[in-house]
């Protein structure tokens, strides 16, 4: 009876550490987000559906960049209105690169803090509104870490967040805004321009995303409006 408990324990415990092993491997849905009705952008084999000039590939389950020829847009449909994408990605020691989904460049900036120009400036570090929205704090992991990257729209509504910690909040209505959104506009931006295809930019350095994956919000979603750091 003892070793017959013993393996029904050791039994139990395989299973949950495999169903846990699978709902945290890469390029998969967990079964939340299946119920949440995500739907998987890149399967960590190849690059169906995506649009490059050869300067894109897969390895070891990852879209890396290997050289010039332009970014790598998704073909398959536009980003909605309301939508929530999730996302990994690394860099090389001063790398960056970029996530744009919404027309006139609304970019998700990825980029090397510590090593690249750019982290100087707080509106273009890592996970900002690029040139437009500083993050709250700075929440990357060292060059060679996957980062997990965040981006949710609803509305007016802008939230970027940067491992696990929402690091924009943001409504474009609000006054306060106004000069952030004018260097939006600069860019491009019309503020209510939706159906963009999303695009990971090629800057000219090593960079490497996967898990990428997508739900359409139904415009009515509660969103998380709890307080950003060291607000």
């Amino acid at each position: 009876m003892l070793l017959a408990r013993f393996s029904l324990a050791a039994l139990f415990t395989v299973l949950s550490t495999a169903a846990l092993l699978a709902e945290e491997s890469p390029n998969q849905l967990s079964s939340a987000e299946q119920k949440q009705g995500f739907e998987l952008l890149f399967d960590g084999t190849d690059l169906t559906g995506w649009q490059h000039a050869g300067n894109w590939q897969v390895a070891d389950g990852a879209i890396e960049r290997t050289g010039k020829g332009g970014d790598l847009v998704y073909e398959v449909k536009p980003v909605p209105d309301d939508f929530e994408l999730r996302f990994e990605w690394k860099v090389a020691p001063g790398s960056n690169s970029g996530v744009y989904y919404r027309p006139g460049q609304y970019e998700y900036q990825i980029l090397d803090n510590d090593r690249h120009p750019n982290g100087k400036v707080p509106d273009t570090t890592a996970a900002s509104l690029y040139y437009c929205i500083a993050p709250s704090h700075d929440a990357t992991k060292e060059p060679g870490a996957w980062n997990t990257g965040r981006i949710v729209c609803q509305g007016t509504v802008i939230q970027h967040w940067l491992n696990g910690e929402k690091v924009v909040d943001i409504d474009y209505t609000d006054p306060k805004l106004t000069a952030a959104i004018e260097k939006l506009k600069k860019r491009g931006a019309t503020l209510d321009s939706r159906g963009a295809k999303l695009k990971l930019q090629d800057h000219g350095d090593p960079v490497w995303y996967r898990s990428i994956r997508m739900r359409e919000l139904n415009g009515h979603e509660e969103l998380d409006k709890s307080p950003l750091k060291g607000s």
